[in-house]
């Protein structure tokens, strides 16, 4: 029996089709998410967006319990203004890697709980972009490395080109990877960018998930967890049911059927509103 829920966001249950999927899920995934809510299973959303770009989808579906934001950086209950955890940063070595990706031309912006920031001579193509991802404008500063000296920052994000572009930028990070942890996304709306979500050491979706069960007080043999890209295994793998999108990595497809034929499922695309067939398997 399923007992509580933990979804990833973009390519799950919000896709690239604006004004249809995008930038917020499709009506009848809502209306899903609120009846299984209903029921008294708790949905938590997973993701390496902040709070305030998933506080609509949280609203709209009545999801009113904790979720994992800032790839793990950040456990909030947004509706009750409620941070249960949050992992910042040191601000000097914040300061060190953002100057290290800006001296290698290296588009980079960094959060706050309740913000992120960008440096004034970055503003580009993919500041728009990811504008649209996130459902609110950077704050613009003149020197980045500067500001982060005085903030509380919960998560760097570096973002590369395309694929060989994040090799690059893997290779660049190199000498920081014992001190903080580095995992990538991608939003189906910009793709072939590629995000790096760089949190405080051993902070990740799966130190998310940990402290959902815990608080929750459910054990994960009651959990199901559903994501497309392989970075969610973080999260799914400690769940006993996963399910797996159409458009998800062959990579994450073969670790959730893992699972084995009762404990998993693949569902279709999120241009299909998949998820709701997943959810349907799982919850009678």
């Amino acid at each position: 029996m399923i007992k509580a829920i933990i979804l990833d966001v973009d390519g799950v249950i919000v896709g690239e089709k604006i004004g249809l999927n995008s930038p917020w899920p499709h009506s009848k995934v809502i209306k899903k998410l609120k009846e299984i809510k209903s029921k008294g299973i708790a949905i938590s959303l997973c993701t390496a967006k902040p709070h305030f770009s998933i506080g609509k989808i949280i609203k709209d579906a009545n999801l009113d319990n904790l979720h994992i934001t800032d790839g793990g950086g950040v456990i909030i209950n947004p509706l009750k203004n409620r941070i249960v955890k949050k992992h910042l940063i040191d601000s000097q070595l914040a300061s060190q890697v953002i100057e290290l990706f800006l001296k290698n031309k290296v588009y980079i912006e960094f959060y706050t709980v309740d913000d992120y920031v960008i440096q004034k001579n970055q503003v580009c193509e993919i500041t728009k972009g990811h504008a649209h991802v996130l459902q609110r404008k950077a704050k613009i500063v003149d020197f980045l490395p500067k500001e982060a000296l005085k903030s509380e920052i919960t998560k760097l994000m570096p973002i590369a080109k395309d694929e060989k572009d994040k090799e690059r930028l893997i290779k660049l990070f190199t000498s920081f990877k014992d001190q903080l942890t580095l995992s990538w996304g991608v939003h189906p709306v910009v793709l072939p960018l590629q995000f790096g979500i760089i949190t405080a050491p051993g902070i990740s979706k799966k130190e998310g998930a940990i402290a959902i069960a815990k608080n929750q007080k459910i054990p994960f043999k009651y959990f199901l967890g559903v994501g497309d890209s392989a970075s969610d295994w973080q999260f799914i793998q400690m769940c006993q049911h996963g399910g797996a999108m159409g458009n998800a990595s062959q990579e994450l497809k073969d670790l959730v059927l893992s699972k084995g034929e009762k404990y998993s499922f693949i569902g279709p695309t999120v241009d299909k509103n998949g998820i709701i067939e997943i959810l349907e398997y799982f919850i009678k």
